[in-house]
């Protein structure tokens, strides 16, 4: 069958015996490769393990501890549906971008190349390296905090300092990408833990808890401003390509049955992954909201939760920890940031290949995030201090939600499209939903800006030359944003050059030798982009 654009091979037909067929088409000697079995069996679970865990990362990262602080000191419980929704939300989007990637041998940069003209094209990268940057800002902040707690570095040296971590970090994986990741996750799940056993002494009414979690409610000043931040740190748009992208690693049978059981898998483990993922907001959100509202708290932590940010929120662990609470908290927060790292490097990577077919190494790639990345960081830290860093954080997490529309639209029309995905095309009820979740996002975005930009223009002092050329800009700019979504909503397709995807009506692909049993192979260009193992890998 016809190749990838990148030049390599998804299917190349076996001409031996057929005893042979349970094996994979093309041998590779690498041992690492992860083959998945031509057999019906639960254990084929374990072999699909890795791609939703790793974009769950981003799930727990420096910006989503710092929204869900500030939310649980702010509103108490009552942005705990936000977590609940966004994380719904999050479950069925990653399903259909796994589905994407799997169906088709494509992910979804590759589609938007293939889909869209040049121009729209070139925009919808601008907008995704945008997001990557957006998503590396808390990651910034959140390691320069942890510098603070650990070293009493001033903040805005920690931000200059977390351009080293990349080397850190390549150093590190030396040793193995899989036992770092690992270690990451441990340090993760440790505080994650001290928050699940604080709730044992925060003691959350769990009538109040209930409440939160299941009556939507967007009470005072700012609610809905953080309720926006709450959702763009729980659905990235870049986590929508790296999803995409990382299940083209697996050698997949090419059947009906294989393609179902891949797609299957990959929800049961994406769903595993943010359970964990929406068990860890909750306790913060939980803690924060029970401490911060206590009756009891001395005048210090009261000053701290009038304005929480992560460079103060280790009191809320002091019951469990005690004196070392700033410490151990300081080494979760350096693991969340660096971890969020690696999930950033692998989206910047397909991105830019996807949309430009460029490839850079990791390490030149990473740098060059980073360093767009710190400096915002660096001159809100220099002049804010603290406080305007954690700030940024918010901000940051807001520009992910208002960019979100331009990798989900794509995303859900492409998974609606009989033409890219064949019989796994998405259901009436699953399109319907999916649209309804995208819809909901636009729409509070949406509200958000018009209601904050009218407020400006009606509550100033400025002269009103000004105030008309301010609104004639920003009206002009909503109308902009708009216009691209409407863009990417009633474009239609194009008809599809290739359906890698088994059709109802071609159920089985047969061999020379009369053999069904296919296999889809990783794709190459995909796995060489896999951050280096002690081995050298050689650079596409």
């Amino acid at each position: 069958m016809m190749g990838s654009n990148s030049g390599q091979p998804q299917f190349i037909a076996s001409t031996g015996n057929r005893s042979f067929s349970n094996a994979p088409l093309i041998q590779n000697a690498d041992t690492n490769q992860i083959v998945v079995p031509d057999r019906k069996s639960w254990k084929n679970f374990f072999a699909y393990m890795g791609p939703g865990f790793l974009v769950s990362i981003a799930y727990i990262d420096p910006g989503n501890f710092e929204t869900d602080l500030q939310a649980g000191a702010q509103y108490k419980y009552g942005l705990l549906w936000i977590i609940l929704v966004a994380s719904c939300a999050a479950l069925v989007i990653q399903s259909l971008a796994a589905n994407l990637g799997v169906v088709t041998g494509k992910h979804l940069a590759e589609h938007c190349r293939t889909e869209y003209p040049r121009g729209p094209n070139f925009v919808l990268w601008v907008l995704a390296e945008i997001a990557i940057v957006a998503c590396d800002i808390p990651e910034v902040i959140g390691t320069a905090f942890a510098l603070n707690m650990l070293f009493n570095i001033p903040v805005w040296i920690g931000v200059l300092l977390t351009g080293l971590s990349t080397l850190v970090l390549l150093a590190l994986q030396q040793y193995g990408v899989r036992k770092l990741e690992f270690l990451i996750a441990f340090l993760v799940l440790t505080i994650a833990g001290c928050f699940f056993a604080e709730m044992n002494y925060a003691k959350p009414v769990a009538s109040e808890v209930l409440d939160g979690l299941f009556v939507p409610q967007l009470k005072g000043n700012g609610a809905t401003g953080l309720a926006i931040s709450l959702l763009g740190a729980m659905v990235m748009p870049h986590n929508l390509f790296l999803h995409s992208a990382l299940v083209l690693s697996r050698k997949i049978p090419r059947s009906v049955r294989g393609i179902k059981e891949a797609c299957r898998f990959y929800m049961i483990e994406s769903g595993f992954a943010l359970m964990v993922a929406f068990l860890i907001n909750i306790s913060v959100i939980s803690v924060s909201g029970a401490v911060c509202n206590s009756s009891n708290l001395n005048q210090e932590d009261q000053d701290s939760c009038e304005d929480l940010d992560l460079n103060k929120a280790s009191f809320l662990l002091r019951n469990v920890l005690g004196s070392w609470s700033s410490k151990l908290f300081a080494v979760a927060l350096l693991a969340s940031g660096q971890s969020s790292t690696i999930t950033g490097t692998y989206a910047g990577q397909y991105v830019m290949q996807g949309f430009l077919d460029l490839r850079l190494t990791p390490w030149i790639r990473n740098m060059l995030t980073r360093c767009l990345a710190i400096v915002p960081s660096l001159i809100v830290a220099i002049i804010g201090g603290s406080a305007g860093a954690g700030k940024l954080i918010i901000i940051a997490s807001m520009i992910l939600s208002f960019e979100l529309p331009f990798a989900l639209i794509p995303l859900l029309k492409f998974t609606s499209s009989k033409t890219k995905m064949g019989a796994y095309v998405n259901s009436i009820a699953v399109s319907a939903i999916t649209w309804i979740i995208g819809s909901l996002i636009m729409g509070i975005n949406i509200y958000y800006l018009m209601t904050n930009f009218i407020q400006l223009l009606l509550h100033n002092h400025w002269e009103l030359v000004a105030v008309v050329f301010l609104g004639i800009f920003g009206f002009s700019g909503v109308a902009i944003y708009l216009a691209a979504i409407a863009y990417l909503v009633f474009r239609p397709n194009k008809e599809a050059t290739q359906l890698l995807a088994l059709t109802s009506e071609n159920q089985h692909m047969v061999d020379d030798a009369g053999n069904t049993s296919m296999y889809c192979l990783p794709r190459e260009d995909i796995v060489s982009m896999q951050l280096p193992q002690r081995r050298q890998t050689e650079d596409i």
